[in-house]
This record gives C-alpha cells, sequence and structure tokens, in this order.
C-alpha cells in the first residue's frame, strides 16, 4: 500500500470520542498529523464520511475537530483527514505534535485520559 499522507503522522496515546452516521462511540487516538490521524475504534464509519470528535489534551484542555474518513478497517478503526480547521484547532495539533516529537514520536507516546462532562 502507497501512504499518500502529505505529513508523517507520530505515535500519540489520546483518548478520544467521535459521532458520525452510526452514533456516538469511544476511541483512542494512536497516531497524529498535522493533516489528520487514527482511531482505534470499534464504531463503524464510512469511507468519505464526515466525524465530529474531541480528545483530551495532555495540557486537559479540549480539542474538537472533524474529519473525512479516508480509510476504514471494520473493528479496528479509521484514519481521517481533519477538515475545515481554525487557527485555535490549528494550534492545538501543533502542540500535539511538538510534545510527541519531544517524546520520540513512537518510542514514548503522550498520552491523556478522557474526562467525562
Amino acid at each position: 500500500m502507497v501512504d499518500r499522507r502529505e505529513k508523517p503522522r507520530l505515535s500519540v496515546s489520546l483518548d478520544a470520542e467521535w459521532d458520525g452516521t452510526t452514533g456516538h462511540h469511544p476511541a483512542k487516538i494512536t497516531n497524529m498529523s498535522e493533516g489528520g490521524c487514527y482511531l482505534d475504534t470499534v464504531g463503524e464509519a464510512r469511507r468519505g464520511e464526515i466525524v465530529s470528535f474531541r480528545v483530551q489534551l495532555p495540557d486537559d484542555d479540549w480539542l474538537y475537530v472533524e474529519g473525512e474518513v479516508r480509510h476504514y478497517s471494520a473493528g479496528l478503526g479509521f484514519g481521517v483527514r481533519f477538515v475545515d480547521l481554525d487557527p485555535d484547532q490549528l494550534q492545538k495539533i501543533a502542540l500535539v505534535i511538538k510534545l510527541a516529537k519531544e517524546a520520540g514520536g513512537t518510542e514514548i507516546p503522550i498520552s491523556a485520559d478522557l474526562v467525562e462532562d
């Protein structure tokens, strides 16, 4: 399989929740780049679907984003490309990327636990 990502993804470990056409689901974001991320989830998604999700960041702030599902593996999860990012979202994603790089990318993933409202 050819990797068509414009930006390299770095390993992270961030709890998330997402909403799509099949409802509300928990997920773990296992890698992220400035352009997208991978959600490890058992919830079903369709290629091309726009999903919204929220992620608790390591500094206890929240990142709310939408993404287009680019590929889906049943029972495993899916990759998304971020859509319509505003400056605040870009800044928060840049923080996650910076922390992941400082942690060594794949060696020591950053993590944060999801806190229910």
